[in-house]
């Protein structure tokens, strides 16, 4: 499989260019030991997956991208797409291959792979398709990086995320789902639109299943650092709570009219999953809805769970959860989007 490369040769002598263009520095120094490489490798190359991929490249997140399909001629025409753009991005070596074994060493492993979701078709419709799928991508992924981070975003992201955990053998913290980072993004924007504010000074999660049952924290919701609910009530403002329920089921039916309309989501996740890479990948610290490993958080005790909380993300993955304070509502709705993700999960054989 064609590879990029910084060296070429020529001439029946097979002149190495990279050491005749250049003069030696005399004495120079090895690069330091000390010095980070990152690879980061994903596996679909999709509209998704292409997306990520793009994304990745122009935001300079890695030294070294892998790509990983099962359609040959598809993955070496993205691969040789991309690194035609080799002059406009920063440098990264670009890599493609069917065989697992190029994703070897990666620091972060990004899944998009999977059955598309169709026009009118929920999430977890897709559970059967993608859970017999990730049995043959796992296992070989973890052979190859052992250490990494599994960052998964095929639907339904949170049980599948799940699913990886438990086919991986990875301790929790290394496996994280793509998850509600997009909603709440949605969500901050449709708040900011609402009070005509920049959706960069919103503070607002979406919690829960990346799905129908998803849960807006309203109650935590704040502006330039202005707790939204409390304010409005210290002022004895009147607010509907139709209107804050509506913006939330905006939020819920936004990826299902995008794919009504183009057939498929792409950019926007795209936009999301690096921006969870840079995250990771650059130890940030940042609070940002992922789904993790859920049990024992925020009374939720019916078992095994993956979905979205507010999650400190780092060079070692979650770092912790934070501890937001819910009201009896919202703590009851996020039982209730982790019970409809169980007993979907209770269905599974892996």
């Amino acid at each position: 499989m064609h590879k990029s490369s910084s060296s070429s040769s020529f001439g029946p002598g097979g002149l190495d260019l990279s050491q005749t263009f250049f003069n030696p520095i005399p004495n120079a120094a090895p690069p330091s030991p000390t010095k980070r490489h990152t690879k980061i490798s994903v596996v679909g190359v999709g509209n998704v997956g292409m997306a990520v991929a793009q994304t990745v490249l122009t935001q300079g997140l890695a030294d070294e991208l892998a790509l990983v399909d099962a359609k040959p001629d598809k993955l070496r025409g993205e691969m040789l797409d991309l690194q035609h753009a080799a002059a406009f991005l920063p440098r990264t070596k670009i890599h493609a291959s069917v065989d697992y074994a190029v994703s070897a060493g990666s620091d972060l492993v990004i899944v998009t792979a999977g059955a598309r979701q169709n026009p009118g078709e929920t999430r977890l419709n897709l559970i059967e398709k993608n859970c017999a799928l990730f049995k043959t991508i796992i296992p070989p992924l973890v052979k190859h990086s052992r250490h990494s981070i599994l960052m998964i975003v095929s639907n339904p992201v949170d049980i599948l995320t799940y699913v990886a955990w438990k086919l991986s053998g990875f301790p929790a913290n290394r496996v994280i789902g793509s998850g509600t980072n997009l909603d709440s993004s949605r969500f901050r924007s449709l708040i900011a639109d609402h009070l005509d504010v920049n959706a960069q000074d919103v503070q607002a999660y979406i919690v829960g299943e990346h799905g129908d049952s998803s849960v807006a924290l309203w109650s935590s919701i704040s502006i330039g650092g202005v707790p939204v609910l409390s304010f409005l009530e210290r002022q004895q403002i009147e607010y509907e709570k139709e209107t804050l329920e509506n913006i939330h089921k905006e939020v819920v039916q936004s990826a299902y009219e995008v794919i009504n309309l183009k057939g498929y989501t792409s950019w926007a996740i795209g936009y999301s999953v690096a921006n969870l890479a840079r995250s990771i990948l650059r130890d940030q610290r940042r609070v940002q809805p992922v789904s993790v490993l859920a049990r024992g958080l925020y009374g939720i005790d019916g078992g095994d769970v993956f979905l979205s909380l507010p999650a400190q993300l780092g060079r070692s993955g979650v770092m912790g959860v934070a501890n937001v304070h819910l009201t009896e509502e919202e703590e009851r709705q996020l039982k209730h989007s982790a019970n409809t993700i169980l007993e979907v999960q209770t269905q599974l054989r892996l």
